[in-house]
């Protein structure tokens, strides 16, 4: 996630472009969305935004994850901790690995997943065109006890 490149549109820019009337506040959240790298739920990014703008509601940041949604511009997870989380929508491909215990999600793309994924679609008749992988999983043990 993080900043767009050069020549990319920021968030903000991609919602005039859809003529989404943009006030302050929405400007200021499609901000703080898109400086994430952390999928955050619609109460971090509450939290982060009134920093911002104190003026920012919560049901202000609820209508405006929605409307940003379903214009296509970021993509909600439900990674199974019972908080709907969000991402601009990324400009390549990726997965994400979810630690279940600390909830950090970690992003990935590997291309062996990739190809088999399209073999398996293939096998089964279809041209794959969108497809979601998340991977859940604990931290190995690094710290092994030492006689």
């Amino acid at each position: 996630m993080g900043n767009p490149q050069a020549g990319e549109a920021t968030l903000e820019e991609q919602c005039v472009a859809r003529n989404m009337r943009m006030t302050e506040q929405r400007r200021v959240i499609a901000r703080v969305l898109e400086a994430a790298s952390d999928h955050p739920d619609v109460e971090e990014l509450y939290r982060r935004a009134s920093a911002i703008d104190p003026r920012i509601s919560l049901s202000t940041v609820y209508r405006t994850v929605n409307l940003f949604e379903e214009a296509g511009l970021i993509t909600k997870h439900d990674f199974k901790d019972g908080r709907a989380r969000f991402e601009q929508n990324p400009d390549e491909h990726h997965d994400h690995l979810i630690d279940v215990r600390s909830g950090k999600v970690i992003e990935f793309r590997n291309e062996e997943i990739e190809a088999i994924q399209e073999l398996i679609a293939k096998k089964l008749g279809y041209k794959l065109v969108d497809h979601r992988l998340e991977l859940y999983g604990i931290p190995l043990k690094t710290d092994t006890p030492k006689d």
